[in-house]
């Protein structure tokens, strides 16, 4: 490299973009990534500018230059025809520098830092203070990993702090908040709760806003239950086609015990997008439709009523299993890493067939795609609660090996015990003791996991500032 060109890159390494913000490739699904941030193009008339700088540098990561470059001019297209002000083109004139420089075509990336240096002129502070870079900055770790979501409340933060009345920090930073705040200590006046309810004073047309801030009220009391709803309703009124409203009413709807109005508004959102994350919901709608079902048919009193209606149940039961796989299989077909997905479908697998047969091939494929799920999860180091805790619900349930499943549940617990799976296996494990005990008062085992479970309450109490993160399972795409 030439000493002209070691200056560029001097000058490149100092500025704020895409390229500058340590966004990790192996932490990006570049086989998703892309269609998302064309359907939010496609959606957000005002944001379609920043997407398409988003979009611009995740062509650059495939190796699409052109198409790179192509997405970074129509960004600069639209800010400058929309006549936002220079500072809204710093990220995006950064981008374009930093494609021209890997293009080697240096006079075009000296072009555009000579362009940063006017801008730069004018400004009262440095580019990364401001909030209209903070935005850009925010936004890009929101959207492209859920592993930069506490980043993104930092960023959205600090934009916050410096613009107060800033309609689309305040958005930002509240999609932020309600990524990263646990469902479990959502309280009337938590930061998120508070934050939504800013948010959509600023933003009063915003029905993604209304509806996050009603799941959020589903977590509160009983007497919030009327805002949850009258703030749902105007959300539907107000966006009735759009599919990032539809989705998270659906979720609403189905946290509420509405599995079928759920069901109804996530097909309808389908119409318009074909979203690895709606087929998700809709996947565990029918999941939870089946468990509703069989519930019922437990509570069914009599044993003629029973007889007389097993082959219809057993049919019900099957038919929403066979639609939860469905939805399951689009999803990971059209999101290969999504590990929750991967982990809810082998759930699903291994209760197909007949459960005496232990050879079965629906097992098989169970196992296979765990297999695949953890590897997944333990490469990226995240959702490792979900799969430990369905595969020990597979083994418990549909291969019928207690150990297997009493030693997946105890790693759930231990590593995640303030999740809602860490949670949950406590109840499995206290369970399975307490059945063991039943037939020997002396089972050293039992007695164990008993143990272990008081130990992990323990843990919990004492430690009140767990970083523990959201445990619905549900990967966002706002």
């Amino acid at each position: 490299m030439s000493s002209s060109q070691d200056s560029l890159k001097m000058k490149l390494d100092q500025l704020e973009c895409h390229f500058t913000w340590d966004l990790n490739k192996d932490d990006l699904d570049l086989h998703n990534l892309p269609s998302r941030l064309e359907e939010q193009v496609r959606l957000d008339l005002s944001g379609a500018a920043r997407a398409l700088c988003s979009l611009g540098y995740v062509e650059f990561l495939l190796e699409h230059t052109q198409e790179a470059l192509t997405n970074l001019r129509e960004s600069e297209r639209l800010v400058k025809e929309n006549r936002d002000c220079e500072k809204s083109l710093i990220v995006t004139y950064g981008n374009l520098a930093w494609v021209h420089f890997h293009r080697e075509n240096f006079l075009e990336c000296q072009s555009y830092l000579e362009k940063l240096e006017e801008i730069m002129e004018t400004l009262p502070t440095e580019p990364s203070s401001v909030p209209e870079v903070l935005h850009e900055k925010g936004w890009a770790f929101l959207k492209f990993s859920q592993k930069y979501n506490d980043r993104a409340v930092e960023v959205f933060q600090v934009a916050v702090e410096r613009d107060p009345d800033n309609s689309e920090l305040n958005a930002g930073y509240a999609h932020a908040l309600y990524r990263t705040e646990p469902g479990i200590s959502c309280t009337v006046d938590s930061p998120t709760v508070n934050q939504l309810r800013r948010a959509i004073d600023l933003n009063p047309d915003d029905g993604v806003l209304k509806v996050l801030l009603a799941i959020k009220l589903l977590s509160c009391p009983k007497s919030f239950m009327n805002e949850a709803e009258k703030l749902v309703e105007t959300a539907l009124n107000e966006s009735p086609d759009h599919p990032h409203v539809l989705r998270y009413v659906g979720k609403f709807f189905r946290n509420h015990g509405s599995v079928d109005r759920a069901i109804e508004i996530l097909k309808k959102a389908l119409k318009s997008t074909n979203s690895c994350f709606i087929h998700h919901q809709l996947g565990v709608c029918y999941k939870t439709k089946k468990i509703n079902l069989k519930k019922e048919k437990r509570g069914k009193t009599t044993e003629i009523d029973k007889a007389r209606n097993e082959k219809q149940d057993k049919a019900e039961i099957d038919k929403a299993r066979n639609q939860s796989i469905y939805h399951l299989e689009k999803a990971t077909h059209l999101k290969p890493s999504f590990i929750v997905a991967m982990s809810a479908l082998a759930v699903q697998y291994g209760e197909r067939g007949d459960p005496k047969d232990r050879e079965r091939r629906e097992l098989k494929e169970a196992e296979e795609l765990f297999k695949k799920a953890f590897k997944t999860a333990e490469k990226n180091n995240e959702h490792l609660n979900t799969v430990n805790f369905d595969y020990a619900d597979f083994q418990l349930y549909s291969k019928r090996c207690e150990d297997l499943a009493i030693k997946h549940y105890k790693e759930c617990l231990t590593m995640y015990p303030h999740t809602r799976e860490g949670r949950k296996s406590e109840g499995k494990l206290k369970g399975i003791a307490q059945n063991r005990i039943s037939h020997n008062s002396n089972d050293q085992k039992a007695k164990e996991i008993l143990e272990l479970c008081q130990q992990a309450k323990g843990e919990m109490l004492g430690d009140t500032e767990s970083g523990a993160k959201p445990s619905d399972n549900e990967e966002e795409s706002f």
